[in-house]
């Protein structure tokens, strides 16, 4: 079993939820960062630890660097190193682009994009200076073929992969890989009240997703020595709705 740590950001729910619960399945302390979902947050650490896993919820707001660095600096004086990043905290304010506010884009772009820089930032000299570590980004289909009413979420996650891209480029010297998955429709509160009849004409398999299909990507690409010489790849869990 694995004694490595892991840092999942928005972990509280939905796929971050069930990336942190895949993870500590595998033995990996698993530090859950949520922003308000302080209940719910506490509430995960205590299944983890009652299937005997090893767990922390850690409050950070990740669009703000003072925060960003309060959670790095919490999880490293108590486990004393992060093997593992998942990138995962995000929000959408979906509307079309003539209603859009910049409120509604800034907020979108600092969490879902300045978020993934500065906790990827924060991380970095511990795992270039372990000379390990595997970065996971969750990006999304959305950033990859767009979506109409998601300008500030596709342009979110469109940068995400290009951020991947690179920081897998410079880190690759030091052992550190950095990917990207990039769900589809995946069956989670934020994807209940979409028209699904209509949504799934455009996914092959003929259904929506489960968080646990996307958290056994990240289970691959965070742990299993075969996902070693994989680095700045997009790995898409989509039921087919994106083929390049």
């Amino acid at each position: 079993m694995s004694t490595s740590v892991a840092i999942v950001t928005g972990a509280s729910r939905g796929i971050g939820q069930e990336i942190a619960l895949t993870l500590a399945a595998q033995g990996v302390q698993v530090a859950i960062n949520y922003a308000r979902s302080a209940a719910a947050a506490q509430a995960l650490v205590e299944k983890i630890q009652a299937q005997g896993g090893v767990a922390m919820a850690v409050q950070a707001d990740v669009s703000k660097t003072d925060e960003v660095d309060a959670l790095v600096k919490t999880v490293t004086e108590a486990w004393g190193r992060v093997d593992i990043l998942v990138n995962n905290a995000g929000i959408t304010r979906d509307t079309l682009l003539l209603r859009m506010s910049l409120e509604d884009w800034q907020a979108v772009i600092d969490l879902n994009l300045t978020g993934v820089f500065l906790c990827t930032k924060a991380i970095s000299r511990i795992m270039l200076k372990q000379r390990s570590g595997r970065i996971i980004n969750i990006a999304s289909v959305s950033g990859l073929m767009g979506n109409p009413g998601q300008a500030n979420y596709s342009a979110a996650k469109a940068g995400v992969i290009g951020f991947t891209k690179t920081v897998a480029k410079e880190f690759a010297s030091r052992g550190v890989t950095v990917n990207a998955v990039a769900p589809g429709f995946i069956a989670t509160e934020m994807t209940q009240d979409l028209d699904a009849a209509e949504i799934l004409k455009y996914i092959p398999l003929g259904r929506f997703g489960q968080p646990a299909e996307v958290a056994g990507m990240v289970r691959f690409l965070a742990l299993d020595p075969a996902a070693a010489y994989i680095t700045g790849q997009v790995l898409n869990v989509d039921g087919g709705m994106v083929m390049a």
